[in-house]
């Protein structure tokens, strides 16, 4: 029996030099130690042994078990440090590299643009309103002086979700709805998104409008262009030159269309301008008696005028952009020159 012990000695000493893994460890715990392992086993036939051999032969047993466990556990923690002094290597920060940058996120050109819009509108004293885009046809046309049948309907394009619910053409029902609720003085802009069925380089079925309405006592028209002179000034610049030219729109009598000089040929003509030296931003115009009577308002006392414009018009004219569906393609390479 002592030749046993002397032999499971070595091979246990052997056995755990040659293992290298933590599962190895533990095959090698379960092999010896185990409620099957051949220490166990030895432990377990102490009974069978004659008296005057069992003390002796149990102490060297038990001293083998012990000496077992205890190399087992050192050389758990032998792999286990080798373990992690390997992943912390591999794992390891080099200070010593150049940082890499995050990607920053730009705003949109439309979002700079319309975020230009609403500042200069805000420094002029207007107040941001805005409404639903599924719109009733009454906001949407009646009580903007369209009723219906009227041909201006058809200038409109208009996506239709029943025969009284639409999506709206303009942002223009916020003004009715707004003048509904409140009194004179009125003076907002309401940007927003809107929809036309209509598609091709310089259109799109959904895109961003911001009108404009601003209703007291004793406004002129003389009040309107000096609104939508300091407009154009502060985005285009001071030096840029601008027409007002007659127009018709069913909810402002009179109606007039702003161009600008066309930045490409400094208005000699060209094909971005069709060759007649302007290019048209907006529309406007003094609101039409006959919207009043829809808000309860008394044209004798109170006049105003409202206006119009396209957002991605404003963002084409302002970078130089051909092609209004590059806004919503989402192509990184061509946001990411704004």
């Amino acid at each position: 029996m002592k030749e046993e012990l002397d032999r499971l000695q070595n091979e246990v000493r052997v056995s755990l030099s040659q293992a290298s893994t933590q599962k190895e460890i533990s095959e090698v715990r379960v092999k010896y130690l185990g409620k099957k392992g051949s220490i166990t086993q030895i432990l377990k036939s102490l009974g069978t042994l004659p008296e005057s051999e069992r003390r002796e032969i149990g102490q060297i047993a038990n001293q083998l078990k012990q000496n077992t466990e205890t190399r087992i556990e050192e050389a758990l923690s032998r792999i286990r440090e080798k373990d992690r002094r390997e992943a912390l290597e591999r794992e390891k920060i080099d200070v010593t590299l150049p940082g890499r940058r995050i990607p920053v996120g730009k705003r949109h050109p439309l979002t700079q643009i319309l975020d230009a819009i609403i500042d200069i509108f805000s420094r002029l004293g207007f107040e941001v309103v805005e409404g639903p885009e599924v719109e009733l046809d009454y906001y949407n046309f009646e009580a903007l002086n369209i009723p219906k049948g009227h041909p201006a309907r058809e200038m409109q394009a208009t996506f239709f979700i029943s025969d009284d619910v639409v999506l709206r053409t303009h942002t223009s029902p916020v003004q009715a709805r707004t003048m509904e609720k409140k009194r004179p003085p009125v003076r907002v802009i309401s940007p927003g998104a809107v929809y036309r069925c209509d598609s091709d380089p310089s259109h799109s079925p959904m895109f961003h409008q911001v009108e404009g309405l601003l209703v007291d006592k004793g406004v002129t028209f003389a009040d309107l262009k000096g609104v939508l002179t300091a407009f154009v000034h502060q985005m285009f610049g001071k030096e840029t030159k601008l027409r007002f030219r007659p127009s018709f729109f069913p909810f402002t009598e009179p109606s007039a269309e702003i161009d600008i000089e066309c930045f490409i040929c400094g208005g000699k003509g060209c094909g971005i301008c069709s060759n007649t030296g302007w290019l048209e931003i907006l529309g406007s115009g003094m609101v039409d008696p006959a919207v009043y009577k829809f808000v309860n308002y008394d044209p004798e006392e109170v006049t105003g005028f409202a206006f119009g414009l396209g957002i991605e018009r404003i963002a084409m004219l302002k970078f130089g952009i051909n092609d209004i569906r590059l806004f919503f393609t989402n192509d990184l390479r061509f946001l990411r020159q704004f």
